[in-house]
C-alpha cells in the first residue's frame, strides 16, 4: 500500500473483545487500526509524525460528562476528524448528546460490520461536509409505511404505486435507486404491508461482505466445510424463512452466488456450504441496486429480479417535494428525546431546493437533523444552511446543482401545491402529452395503483386509461 492511500482509524478507550472486532472489520475495508487507553495519548498518535494518516476516531465509551471534552480535545489540532461514537442500543439520548458535542456519526452495540464499514466510509469522504451524510438520523427515526412516505412528485408516486402493488406478491422485486434515495425505506414499507409482516426482515449488504464468505452468509455452512469453519451455521435465508430478506447492492454479488440464488428461488430449496442436503424455506426476496443491473449480471436472476421493479427518482428530481419533505423530517427528529419542537421557514426551503442533494433523501435528513441540533432559535432559517448555500454556488459537481423547476414551480412547492408543472424554464408552457402524463402519474400514486379508482377518477374508461398508459409509456409494474 503506497504511503499516500495509508488510512488509520484510532479507536479510544475500546474493550480488547470489541477492539479485535472492529480492528478486524476495519481491515476489510482497507483501514489499519491503532488502539489508545486514554486522551493523553490519543492526543499525542494525533499529533505525531503520522498523525495526518489517522483518517477517523471510534470512542468506544461515551462519559455524558467527559465525552463533550474528549471530541474537543480530539478537534483541537483536526477540526474536521470525523468522529465515531460507540454506545449501547436504544440510547437516543446519548447520540443526541453525542452529536451535539460534535460527533460526526453514532453506532449501536453491538456493533454491525456493514454499519461500521457503511459509517467509514460515508465520514472518511472529504468531498462531504463533516458528519453530513452521517446515517444517524435513519437510525433513531421509527420505520414508516407506504402510506406515510412523502412525495407528491409523478414518477415518485408511481414507484409507491408499483411498490404498494408488489407488496401482495409473494414474487422477488428490485428496488433501483441512488444512494441515499430510500431504497431500504420502502423495502421494509413494503415488508410491512405484505401478508409477511410478522416474519423477519433480515437484510445484507453485498458490497461489504467479502466474496469469500457471502455463500456462508446466505446459504449457510456446515461444520468443515472449509478452514476455520469449525461450527455449522445458518444463512440468512433459512433465517428469513416465512419473511424477507434484503439483498443490498445485489449487483455487487459475485458471479457463483448470483447463480446459486437463482437456483434457490427457482426451487425453493437452500443448500449450506459443503452439504449434500437442502433445506426447503418460503422467503421473498427484495433487491436494491443503485443502478440498473449490467448486461453482466446473471441472466436468470435478473429475469426474477426484474419482473417487478421499483425505480425510485433521485431528489433533484423532484426538487418539488423538497419543502414538504423538510417539514416530515423536521417533525420527526425534533419528536426525539432531547430535541426540541421547531419550524422551519420559507427562506431555508428555498435554500434546500437550490441544491442538488448528491446524497439524497438521507442527506437531507440528516443535515436539518444536525441544524435541529444545534438551532438556538424557534424555527430553522437559511443562516441554519451556510454550507449548503456555499455548496450550491460554488460547487462544480454536476450532482449538487438542482434542477431548475422555474419560479412559479418553487413557489407552489413552498406553499405546499400537488407536484405537477405547467411552465418550462422558459416560461412556456409544457406539451399537453407531458402534463397529462404527470397527471395520471400523479393519480396511479395517489390511489395507490387501483387503476379502476384511477380511471373512474380522471372520468375515463378503463380501457381508455390502459391506452393512454401505452401511448405515453407510463410503466406501473405487472
Amino acid at each position: 500500500m503506497r504511503a499516500d492511500t495509508i488510512r488509520f482509524l484510532l479507536l479510544v478507550d475500546a474493550e480488547p473483545d470489541e477492539r479485535r472486532l472492529v480492528a478486524a472489520t476495519a481491515t476489510r475495508a482497507g483501514w489499519n487500526t491503532l488502539g489508545s487507553p486514554s486522551v493523553a495519548e490519543a492526543q499525542e498518535l494525533l499529533g505525531g509524525p503520522n498523525g495526518h494518516e489517522i483518517r477517523a476516531v471510534l470512542i468506544g465509551r461515551w462519559d455524558p460528562h467527559g465525552g463533550p471534552g474528549l471530541v474537543r480535545a480530539l478537534r483541537a489540532d483536526r477540526p474536521g476528524l470525523p468522529i465515531i461514537v460507540l454506545a449501547e442500543g436504544g440510547s437516543v439520548g446519548q447520540a443526541v448528546e453525542a452529536m451535539r458535542a460534535g460527533a460526526s456519526d453514532f453506532l449501536v452495540r453491538p456493533v454491525a460490520p456493514e454499519r461500521l464499514m457503511e459509517a467509514l466510509a460515508v465520514n472518511a469522504d472529504r468531498r462531504r461536509a463533516a458528519g453530513e451524510l452521517a446515517p444517524l438520523s435513519e437510525k433513531l427515526a421509527p420505520e414508516l409505511s407506504l402510506d406515510e412516505l412523502v412525495g407528491a412528485a409523478p414518477d415518485f408516486r408511481v414507484a409507491l404505486a408499483v411498490a404498494a402493488k408488489a407488496a401482495r406478491s409473494r414474487l422477488a422485486l428490485l428496488i433501483v435507486g441512488e444512494a441515499g434515495t430510500g431504497k431500504e425505506t420502502i423495502a421494509r414499507a413494503v415488508h410491512s404491508a405484505s401478508p409477511r409482516a410478522r416474519g423477519p426482515f433480515l437484510q445484507i449488504d453485498c458490497r461489504a461482505v467479502p466474496a469469500n464468505i457471502i455463500d456462508s452468509e446466505l446459504f449457510g455452512h456446515v461444520a468443515g466445510a472449509f478452514p476455520g469453519a469449525f461450527a455449522e451455521r445458518v444463512g440468512k435465508l433459512v433465517e428469513a424463512d416465512g419473511g424477507t430478506l434484503l439483498l443490498d447492492e445485489v449487483g455487487d454479488l459475485p458471479p457463483a452466488t448470483q447463480k446459486a440464488l437463482d437456483r434457490m428461488l427457482a426451487t425453493g430449496e437452500v443448500r449450506p456450504v459443503g452439504c449434500n442436503g437442502s433445506n426447503s424455506v418460503d422467503v421473498r426476496i427484495i433487491a436494491t441496486s443503485s443502478k440498473p443491473l449490467s448486461d453482466k449480471f446473471d441472466p436468470g436472476l435478473a429475469e426474477r429480479l426484474g419482473g417487478t421493479v421499483v425505480a425510485v427518482p433521485s431528489l433533484r428530481e423532484r426538487s418539488g417535494d423538497i419543502p414538504a419533505l423538510a417539514r416530515h423530517l423536521l417533525a420527526r427528529h425534533t419528536g426525539q428525546p432531547g430535541i426540541r419542537p421547531l419550524s422551519i421557514g420559507e427562506d431555508a426551503l428555498a435554500v434546500l431546493m437550490k441544491y442538488g442533494w448528491p446524497g439524497n433523501v438521507r442527506q437531507l435528513s440528516n443535515v436539518i437533523f444536525r441544524a435541529a441540533l444545534q438551532c438556538q432559535g424557534a424555527a430553522l432559517t437559511a443562516e441554519d444552511f451556510p454550507h449548503i448555500a456555499l455548496q450550491s454556488r460554488f460547487t462544480n459537481r454536476v450532482a449538487d446543482g438542482a434542477r431548475d423547476i422555474g419560479r412559479a414551480a418553487a413557489s407552489a412547492a413552498l406553499a405546499g401545491a400537488p407536484s405537477i408543472t405547467l411552465w418550462r424554464d422558459d416560461g412556456h408552457l409544457r406539451p399537453l402529452e407531458e402534463i397529462e402524463a404527470d397527471l395520471i402519474r400523479l393519480a396511479i400514486g395517489h390511489y395507490r395503483g387501483k387503476m379502476t379508482e384511477v380511471a373512474r377518477r380522471l372520468g375515463i374508461g378503463r380501457s381508455t386509461l390502459y391506452r393512454k398508459l401505452a401511448e405515453l409509456g407510463i410503466d406501473t409494474g405487472p
